[in-house]
């Protein structure tokens, strides 16, 4: 096992914030940081909205570099110790493969509710229950303060 702590990022601002955790950690604990970000195109998704045409004329190096794009503008925000890393694949088995050379896996999660996890899957949980190493699941902070809003009734009921 390697001392490298891998971080799943999307640039969602909790996998920021996920980066930074990890980086603080890793100063911790002497070792580097990984920062791994998996694209895919997927067609399925994209031909809905769209028709097969206009999808079967996507650039992939376009695609990729675009997310080459927010890789890098990710790890500029906590700096160059951190090493960026562009994989194409399912983002679930991307990481649970990155886990098997990393003394830590650190993943956002945004808390996206039952029935969308159940749709979609959820990154963070797939990872959890397969990851040959440990696993961090950084939430997105709750807000400080919430002001409560006022009740609102329909007025009397006759």
């Amino acid at each position: 096992m390697d001392e490298t702590i891998v971080v799943g990022v999307d640039g969602s601002p909790v996998s920021r914030t996920a980066l930074r955790w990890a980086v603080e950690e890793a100063k911790l604990r002497g070792c580097a940081v990984e920062a791994v970000l998996a694209w895919h195109v997927d067609y399925g998704m994209v031909i809905g909205p769209v028709s097969a045409t206009v999808a079967a004329g996507i650039d992939r190096d376009e695609v990729r570099e675009s997310y080459r794009r927010v890789l890098d503008d990710v790890v500029a925000e906590v700096g160059p110790e951190v090493r960026a890393v562009l994989a194409e694949g399912d983002a679930r088995e991307v990481l649970t493969k990155a886990s098997e050379h990393a003394a830590l896996l650190v993943v956002g999660s945004r808390g996206a509710g039952p029935i969308r996890e159940v749709l979609l899957g959820s990154v963070s949980s797939h990872c959890v229950h397969h990851a040959t190493c440990p696993v961090v699941v950084v939430r997105e902070p709750e807000p400080e303060h919430v002001e409560p809003k006022p009740a609102v009734t329909p007025g009397p009921l006759l």
